[in-house]
């Protein structure tokens, strides 16, 4: 079964291209190191909560956008070998290409399918 990493980050508004841009130029290296799919998902209709919120969790201020992202993978072998690669990558550099965003305010994790219908 598929092995799926997932992200939500806070952007600024303003830096919605530059992000298309930085995000298109990952997306890419994820797939030339085994990922079928990258998705990247700009808010829309992100609705506040009583408790808890996706604003709330990536402490998005009001001239930010939240990001909804996910790579899916054949397997979690194949995403460790990629995500392996991905940090070894000299393309990737933070100097070359800095985030748009505030990566320490970034949620991600691996996850393992449970259900699936459809596709």
């Amino acid at each position: 079964m598929s092995y799926i990493d997932g992200f939500v980050i806070a952007v600024p508004t303003a830096n919605r291209e530059k992000f298309i841009e930085h995000a298109s130029t990952f997306d890419v290296l994820f797939q030339e190191f085994g990922a079928t799919r990258v998705v990247e998902c700009w808010s829309d209709d992100v609705p506040e909560g009583k408790l808890t919120d996706f604003r709330r969790a990536v402490q998005a201020t009001p001239d930010e956008a939240v990001v909804f992202s996910w790579i899916e993978w054949p397997d979690k072998a194949t995403r460790d070998a990629g995500m392996e690669k991905m940090m070894k990558d000299p393309r990737l550099s933070p100097e070359k290409t800095p985030m748009p965003f505030d990566g320490k305010r970034m949620i991600f994790g691996g996850f393992a399918p449970v259900v699936e219908v459809g596709r």
